[in-house]
């Protein structure tokens, strides 16, 4: 009687515990757990567009392309490319106010005194030169200007899409990081779960104190490691802020989730990157200005023909002294020269011969990038397949942790398991969790760069 009195007593405090809170720890922990979309987060709202359509705008890099491309256009003129004749007009007057008194050997005309002469000579001209024959370097020129408008455009497409890629990755990397709270925050709470089991079983004497100090000490490890996730966050805001080009404390909420791609196919991408990398793209027009250096340079061999035609106009008014008293000159004048080069040190054929060297260097440069972008594609894809497969098996993994948490906690209640064991199954149910959040942004990380290579990112991501 005395011993099922005893039983009686011990269990009592431990039916009304249970009786107070319904469920098991886990379910309650589930239970209180936030998602990405209603978790509380300080700031307005940022959707992935809105991150997109502000760092393209606000991106200096962006900015100063689109002002280099502004050059790029202003200076492929007809003009600027030596087809039009330049046109100049010169004007010069000079004169001058004299006081005047001559006499005349032998007496031969009376003494001549005049006061305040006024003497002025004027000169206007209309100045026309034209190169009729350059060796056709202006053609090369202006094919010349056009390719570099090209580059300049493309440049500015390459840095759009870099921007683009940093952007969505650093975006993603704060939800990845949000989750991460959120599943350091479900930890806390079955710790304090725990913690508060342990009490109570210390309290009456089911459990020792080293069972209720554990959890203790438990708790407090969940609690730090929650407190470097929050600063986690924040350091991934800041860097989010900063490529929006705004005040890296700005506060703001994120409410999407990271869903990566499934269909990307490699052979798909090695062709949109063969077509449309700008990088490479680049490097094929870098390739062709090579070519056109070494037209510009054989084209001093050349002889060089220019023509130069003006009209002239000249007054003249001169009050005293002797000589003009006024004059009015004007002419038409034209000139014809023809440079021929003959011998130039060699230096002409060490411009030309140095042309074609860089020709050479260019088409090695376009094959290197060629190389580099498809190797970084082929790498890519790997580590996007191989995400995939992880992300799989850490969705398995994830179910089945939290499975077996909530089995080793009922165990860990009713006295089947040591704190040591719960902790364990605890540990792996947190990293599980954490592992499949960071699986699903390599994957989408991967899948960023790859649409980056492929110079598809703006169409798949910008719309």
């Amino acid at each position: 009687m005395k011993l099922s009195s005893w039983i009686l007593f011990v269990c009592l405090p431990l039916s009304a515990f249970a009786q107070q809170q319904p469920g098991n720890a886990i379910q309650r922990a589930q239970q209180r757990t936030y998602t990405v979309a209603t978790i509380p987060q300080p700031g307005d709202l940022l959707t992935f567009q809105q991150a997109l359509e502000q760092a393209v705008q606000n991106n200096y890099q962006v900015r100063i392309n689109r002002s280099e491309e502004e050059i790029a256009r202003n200076n492929y003129t007809k003009g600027n490319a030596g087809y039009l004749p330049s046109l100049t007009f010169n004007g010069t007057s000079n004169g001058g106010l004299q006081n005047l008194y001559q006499t005349y050997l032998q007496n031969l005309r009376d003494p001549l005194r005049v006061r305040g002469a006024f003497n002025r000579t004027t000169n206007l001209g209309l100045n026309l030169n034209y190169t009729l024959f350059n060796g056709y370097a202006r053609s090369a020129l202006y094919t010349q200007l056009r390719q570099l408008v090209q580059i300049s455009t493309v440049n500015t497409r390459a840095n759009i899409e870099a921007t683009i890629a940093s952007v969505a990755t650093a975006y993603f990397d704060v939800t990845r990081q949000l989750q991460r709270l959120i599943a350091f925050t479900q930890a806390l709470d079955i710790s304090r779960e725990r913690l508060e089991l342990a009490r109570a079983n210390y309290e009456v004497g089911t459990r020792s104190k080293v069972d209720f100090l554990s959890a203790q000490v438990d708790y407090n490890v969940d609690s730090a490691a929650l407190l470097s996730q929050r600063q986690a966050l924040q350091t991934a805001k800041i860097q989010l802020n900063t490529l929006l080009v705004r005040d890296p404390l700005t506060e703001f909420a994120i409410r999407d989730t990271i869903i990566a791609r499934t269909d990307l196919q490699l052979a798909g991408l090695q062709q949109s990157l063969s077509a449309n990398n700008p990088l490479l793209t680049v490097a094929v027009l870098n390739r062709t200005l090579a070519d056109l250096n070494v037209r510009l340079a054989n084209a001093q061999q050349l002889p060089l023909v220019t023509a130069q035609t003006g009209y002239n106009y000249q007054f003249i008014d001169n009050q005293g002294g002797f000589g003009v008293k006024t004059g009015r000159t004007s002419a038409i004048t034209y000139n014809i020269t023809a440079t021929i080069p003959i011998f130039s040190g060699y230096n002409l054929k060490r411009q030309i011969q140095n042309a074609r060297v860089n020709t050479i260097i260019a088409q090695n440069q376009e094959a290197d990038q060629r190389l580099q972008l498809q190797s970084a594609l082929s790498q890519t894809y790997q580590t996007y397949a191989n995400s995939l497969q992880l992300l799989n098996l850490e969705i398995q993994n994830n179910l089945l942790a939290n499975q077996n948490v909530d089995i080793a906690y009922d165990r860990y209640r009713i006295g089947n398991s040591t704190f040591v064991e719960f902790r364990d199954v605890q540990r792996n149910a947190i990293n599980a969790q954490t592992r499949l959040i960071d699986a699903e942004f390599n994957a989408k990380a991967a899948e960023i760069e790859l649409l980056r290579l492929s110079s598809t990112i703006t169409q798949e991501l910008g719309q």
